[in-house]
């Protein structure tokens, strides 16, 4: 099954131990420490929407993407009822045009690691990379092949997996060990990955 069909079928089945309903406490902190200011924002599987949502209504200008049509129809309600104003997308990020743009922020929690192929990483680099105006930030969430095996929750990226896909093209500012928030009985560990564009 395809990336596109398994999240869709995901979403309508109500299948999504990575959606506690809630903000990332991650993105939240990572605005703060780093000041960044309200400016045009970017999110990559966007999933339900609280993201977006937090980003909105602390003055982002927000576009948020995501592959499957049931999240996106979430995610659109969740804003209504926030009465914030976000553009929703439905796009592959790999194969679809991304517009409009450039941002000053994109983030993804959860996006990069899905990706199992170093060309597929490499490329989603270079596509945020081209959708980011100079010196702007990507801050990604991804799981980690740290802490102890388990047979469910996020794809596991190593930091040489991280690096090789972002260094050419992004300023790696900060690398934090993480534990993911979700609605798994033990939280899966993970990287909070704050980057800045190269010129």
């Amino acid at each position: 099954m395809s990336k596109t069909k398994d999240f869709e079928e995901r979403y309508r089945k109500g299948d999504l131990p990575w959606d506690t309903g809630e903000h990332d406490k991650n993105l939240e902190q990572v605005i703060k420490e780093h000041s960044i200011p309200p400016c045009s924002a970017l999110e990559l599987g966007a999933g339900a929407g609280s993201d977006a949502v937090w980003l909105a209504r602390q003055g982002f200008i927000v576009t948020a993407i995501d592959v499957s049509p049931t999240a996106v129809e979430i995610a659109r309600r969740k804003a209504a009822d926030a009465c914030v104003r976000i553009e929703f997308i439905i796009a592959d990020v790999l194969k679809d045009k991304i517009s409009p743009g450039p941002f000053d922020f994109v983030f993804d929690r959860g996006c990069f690691h899905i990706f199992d192929l170093p060309e597929e990483r490499s490329r989603l680099a270079e596509i945020i990379r081209n959708r980011l105006k100079p010196h702007g930030y990507w801050f990604s969430i991804i799981g980690s092949t740290d802490g102890a095996e388990r047979e469910h929750g996020p794809p596991r990226r190593s930091v040489l997996d991280i690096a090789s896909a972002v260094e050419s093209r992004f300023e790696i500012i900060s690398l934090k060990v993480i534990y993911l928030d979700t609605n798994l009985p033990e939280a899966p560990r993970g990287w909070a990955c704050l980057m800045r564009r190269r010129k």
